[in-house]
């Protein structure tokens, strides 16, 4: 089995492209004006207008109803986002922050509500458990 993407599903799909372009740093596909996927060697993130709902079975997805997933990009200094971030993201979660775990996070959402969590390894172990995962 291959994992191919995770995909949300908003009413604006420019304005949840133009931020995902921002904080991912690579240009949307479009293949359809309803659908575009940011594509990245460890994951694609697409994006979907909720007029595509129905091709799923009606009413399967809604958009910005999200409260139970979480986007996670690991970064090589969150410190470095953060602050890349700032002009454009409205609401922060978290500030950078160590988690329990070992990674430092820093979590905002999305136009849509959407939970982002971009983190860095820096415990040895945490650092370890990365290792080999490109």
């Amino acid at each position: 089995m291959y994992f191919a993407s995770v995909r949300i599903i908003t009413d604006d799909v420019n304005r949840l492209v133009e931020f995902y372009e921002k904080v991912m740093g690579v240009s949307a596909v479009r293949p359809a004006p309803v659908f575009a996927e940011l594509v990245m060697p460890s994951c694609t993130l697409a994006i979907g207008h909720s007029q595509t709902v129905p091709l799923f079975g009606v009413d399967s997805a809604v958009a910005a109803n999200n409260h139970t997933v979480i986007l996670e990009f690991r970064v090589h200094d969150v410190e470095a986002e953060y602050e890349r971030l700032k002009p454009f993201v409205d609401e922060w979660v978290k500030e950078p922050t160590t988690m329990p775990w070992g990674n430092r996070a820093v979590l905002f959402r999305d136009p849509d509500g959407n939970l982002v969590n971009l983190f860095q390894p820096v415990t040895e172990e945490a650092i370890k458990r990365f290792s080999g995962r490109g």
